[in-house]
């Protein structure tokens, strides 16, 4: 009995102790973000904010060298927030010690790949972000976890090979700085960038390396599968922020550093992405568990940020980034509560629910509201996000039709925006059948709705969807800057 009192005492510790360090880091979060709003802005030549540099392997030149703008900001802030409500939604979790130390060294990957300047450190991160993934599925999921986790760690391992071939490609074929080369991203491109002839190589190799991570069509079948295993704080870390390292590092490593190549090869990822934002959209429709519901609408979503940031233009890439900060939010908040709904039916095959908006009416309106974040419903974060790629889009698209460039953006701009249709079709059906309609399961009429731990995590979220839909200016500026700066002017 005493045993059993100190165990729940320990859980209860450990529990305090994760919960605590995630608001440190909202706290730190929101700090740095009034520090980076009062700064002016940037007089000097580089173009990071609070620009730092350590050497820590001199003899290849490899610096921890960090530094923030606008679009770094917002994705620590939407990290901070997934990891906040992560917290309360495996609040119930087995082996809470060893599952938070996990999860910390992941957000750690995370929090340290937004931060990087320097390619190496930048690569280091994500590995470090993705290594966890393995045991943090094949421990805690469920399902089939440990061929999922084996599929996720394989396919995304894949990619990091084309990735660190890319990066010292970039190194060998890059400038020479006081006598050596450098892995430092801004220093390379201020002193005349990669080799053009170089460019053409490594682009494509670089893109998909970060594509794999972004669940480009078509190496987008990992992500499926290991969300429908995942825990639920994993699956919303998962698809909330750890997808978002791919479509971060196309634009801030592929395209930047090789712009001349992004403009001349953009066509064969555009096809590529335009794909996915389909292709996951009808893939959504035909699933019957609720994971891989979300899990293909989250391949759909991802499609959009990789389309809008090759579209090359200031508008549509602002929209990519805002679309990272709304899918990130809303589908943790989905994976949220489809962990609440199967922990209290232990089922997520839609076929065998009904009627939850009469057994559990706070779970029931939290999904409905999800669910019209995804489908773009005005005053919420995914309407603005959609929105300005697809205005973006088709600026770009009619400029080059116009100019005689070809109507290829044009139409799959079009293509694309179809996919909105096709979203409100699978939402819709998947509310109708799990929310409404009689009960499937008379034992269901005996759940209970969401505890205080639950209510706090989704609120949180819901609060933070809303802010973007309503205040979308705000976040926009803050985007805007990074993209109308000098540090991507060569890309656009």
């Amino acid at each position: 009995m005493l045993g059993g009192l100190a165990l729940c005492r320990n859980i209860k510790q450990i529990r305090a102790v994760a919960v605590a360090g995630s608001l440190v880091l909202i706290g730190m979060s929101v700090y740095l973000l009034l520090e980076y709003l009062a700064l002016p802005a940037l007089t000097h030549e580089h173009p990071m904010h609070f620009y730092d540099s350590w050497v820590w392997f001199e003899s290849l030149n490899i610096h921890l060298a960090v530094g923030v703008d606008g679009v770094s900001i917002a994705m620590i802030l939407l990290t901070s927030i997934i990891v906040f409500a992560g917290s309360f939604a495996s609040w119930s979790i087995n082996q809470p010690k060893a599952f938070f130390l996990w999860l910390i060294l992941l957000s750690t990957g995370v929090y340290g790949f937004f931060i990087s300047v320097d390619l190496f450190t930048m690569f280091m991160f994500y590995e470090v972000a993705l290594i966890p993934m393995y045991l943090l599925i094949g421990v805690w999921g469920s399902g089939n976890k440990n061929y999922s986790a084996m599929k996720l760690t394989l396919m995304l391992m894949g990619g990091s090979a084309f990735l660190m071939l890319g990066l010292i490609g970039i190194y060998y074929n890059g400038p020479v700085v006081d006598g050596a080369h450098t892995w430092d991203i801004t220093q390379i491109v201020n002193n005349g960038g990669v080799e053009k002839g170089w460019q053409y190589f490594l682009f494509p190799i670089t893109f998909v390396g970060f594509g794999v991570l972004g669940a480009m069509f078509p190496f987008h079948t990992w992500s499926p599968d290991g969300h429908a295993s995942a825990p639920t704080a994993v699956s919303m870390l998962h698809a909330g922020v750890l997808m978002k390292l791919g479509g971060y590092g196309c634009f801030r490593v592929a395209m930047y550093l090789m712009p001349e190549a992004a403009q001349e090869l953009s066509w064969i990822f555009l096809i590529l992405t335009g794909i996915s934002v389909v292709y996951g959209a009808f893939s959504a429709c035909v699933q019957t568990d609720l994971k891989y519901i979300n899990a293909y609408s989250s391949v759909s979503h991802c499609g959009l940020v990789l389309f809008a940031v090759l579209m090359l233009n200031q508008t549509a890439m602002t929209g990519a980034v805002m679309q990272m900060l709304s899918h990130g939010l809303m589908t943790a908040l989905f994976f949220a509560l489809i962990g609440m709904i199967y922990g209290r039916t232990h089922t997520r095959d839609i076929r065998e629910m009904g009627g939850m908006m009469k057994i559990m009416p706070y779970l029931a309106v939290c999904y409905v509201i999800a669910g019209f974040a995804s489908l773009g419903l005005p005053g919420l974060s995914g309407f603005v996000a959609e929105m300005t790629i697809f205005v973006g889009s088709f600026q770009q698209g009619m400029s080059e039709f116009m100019a005689g460039a070809g109507s290829l953006k044009l139409v799959f701009t079009i293509v694309a925006c179809c996919s909105i249709v096709i979203t409100a079709v699978y939402i819709l059906r998947v509310v109708g059948k799990l929310l409404l309609g009689p009960v499937q399961d008379k034992h269901h009429l005996e759940l209970t709705d969401a505890t205080w731990w639950e209510r706090l995590s989704t609120v949180t979220l819901i609060i933070s969807v809303a802010a973007i839909g309503c205040f979308p200016n705000f976040f926009a500026d803050l985007i805007r800057e990074t993209f109308s700066g000098e540090i991507f002017k060569a890309v656009l």
